[in-house]
Formats: structure tokens, C-alpha cells, sequence
């Protein structure tokens, strides 16, 4: 074979190897641009969600929910509400329940408190019972026992939840609370009770809120690591703090005009 033909045949090789080196140098920027790209949008969507933590997320115009009765704790005017939205047949919800009757003890009295409970029942196959739970203390609230028959749904949740009979146990709560039970069985079948469940869905639905317990706190959603007493005592005495600082400083100017006058007088 000549040196021509050996020079030749050798070109289209050295093409395939230059063509095969730039791939892999491309796919290797490719790949470690990708990578980089992904960890900045994670990061990014980190940030945001802790900023969107801190923030109301009650728009002016949501739905107001079932009209405040029954469901509500403390002075209508109160500097600071807490809304629970929560499900009977939650675990979370009954774990946290305890933290909700000590945070409701505590402030007891206290005019710059309030707390309203929302009914939120999950459409999940689990969670099978919860909406007739959220109408049978809408039924007892008709009575004036919303508080204790939901305390004892919470605190017997494994109980009923797991039972076929657990209209029986709801019957037997009932009576232990000094309901009358036929009155509570009609008001629990009625449209007026099931329309105060709804009216909460709705109220949720409209603030995106999808998972139970969901605590808010002047509107400002509270994480799960936080539902402690101490750290909602915290959060509350300094929401009270901020509200009392902003109405001493909204009277100061009325109060010291009289004196400004007095001096202006005097001189």
C-alpha cells in the first residue's frame, strides 16, 4: 500500500476520534450545568417556602367560614386569634389537641385572645368518619357542648375510628355530656349542621390549605415543630406585644396635645 493510500485511510479515523472527544466534553458541561441549575431552583424554592411561612395567607376576600358561635374562644376584639383547622380522625390533630385545651387554659380571660376552631375532614379513604365526627360536635355545639364532645373524639380517636359500631360510641359520648340524644341524632342528620362543616371546607379550600393540623396564628401559619405550648406562648405574647405597642402609639399624639397647649399657655 502506497503512503498516499495509508494517509488516507487514516483521515476519516482521526475525524471519528475528534468528533468522539467533543461529545463527551460537551455532555460532561452539559451534565455539570444541569447539575448546577437543578441545586440553584432547590435552593431557591427553599427560600421562598420559609419566606411564605412567615406571612399571612388570609386574603381580604376568603370566605369567612361558619358564622363564629359555638366554634369560638375569647373576645371578638381580641389583638390575636388562632385558627385550627383539623380533622377527627388526624393523628397529628389528636396529638396536638392536649397543646390547643393548655393554650386555651391559659389564656383564658385574656381580652387580647381568641382561638376558633375549624373543621377541615380529609377526603381520604382513612379518614372515612371524619366528616360525620365534624357534624356530631356541630350537633352537640347546639347544645352548648361543642368543646366536649370534641374533646372526647379526639381523645378516643383510636377507639372509634377502628370500630364498625362507632355510631354507638358517639351515642354513648353523648349521653356522658348530658345531651339529649335524640336531639342530637336530629340536629346531626339536619342541613344546618352540615352546612357549617362545609362552610369551614370552603374557607380551607380558599386559603390552600390542604393538610390538617394547619394552626394560624393572626393569619400566619405556624410549622408542626412549633405547635409546643412554649413556642405558641412565645408567638402569642409577642403578636400581644406588638398590637398593645401599636395602640399606645396611635393614642400618644391625642394625649399629649392638652399638654403642648397647656405649655404654649403658660408661656
Amino acid at each position: 500500500m502506497s503512503k498516499q493510500q495509508k494517509k488516507s485511510s487514516g483521515f476519516p479515523l482521526a475525524i471519528i476520534a475528534l468528533v468522539f472527544i467533543v461529545v463527551v466534553i460537551g455532555g460532561i458541561w452539559f451534565y455539570s450545568t444541569s447539575k448546577r441549575g437543578t441545586s440553584t431552583t432547590s435552593n431557591t424554592t427553599g427560600t421562598n417556602s420559609s419566606t411564605l411561612g412567615r406571612s399571612s395567607i388570609v386574603p381580604s376576600n376568603a370566605p369567612s367560614g361558619a358564622p363564629l358561635g359555638v366554634n369560638v374562644m375569647g373576645n371578638p376584639s381580641a389583638a390575636v386569634t388562632v385558627e385550627e383547622f383539623a380533622d377527627y380522625q388526624c393523628g397529628g390533630c389528636a396529638g396536638v389537641h392536649p397543646v390547643m385545651k393548655e393554650l386555651q387554659s391559659a389564656y383564658a380571660g385574656n381580652k387580647n385572645f381568641r382561638f376558633i376552631y375549624r373543621h377541615l375532614p380529609l377526603a381520604i379513604p382513612a379518614h372515612d368518619k371524619s366528616f360525620d365526627a365534624s357534624v356530631a360536635t356541630e350537633a352537640a355545639g347546639m347544645q352548648g357542648k361543642f368543646w366536649q364532645m370534641q374533646d372526647l373524639l379526639f381523645r378516643n380517636q383510636q377507639a372509634w375510628t377502628s370500630a364498625p359500631n362507632y355510631r354507638e360510641l358517639w351515642e354513648g359520648y353523648a349521653t356522658s355530656i348530658g345531651l339529649d340524644v335524640e336531639k342530637w341524632k336530629s340536629d346531626m342528620a339536619g342541613m344546618a349542621t352540615r352546612g357549617r362543616v362545609e362552610a369551614d371546607m370552603n374557607r380551607a379550600r380558599a386559603l390552600n390549605i390542604t393538610s390538617t393540623p394547619t394552626l394560624l396564628v393572626n393569619g400566619k401559619p405556624i410549622p408542626m415543630p412549633e405547635m409546643t405550648i412554649a413556642s405558641l406562648r412565645r408567638i402569642i405574647d409577642a403578636e400581644i406585644q406588638q398590637a398593645t405597642a401599636a395602640q399606645s402609639n396611635s393614642a400618644a399624639p391625642a394625649s399629649s396635645a392638652p399638654a403642648a397647649n397647656g405649655n404654649a399657655a403658660n408661656r
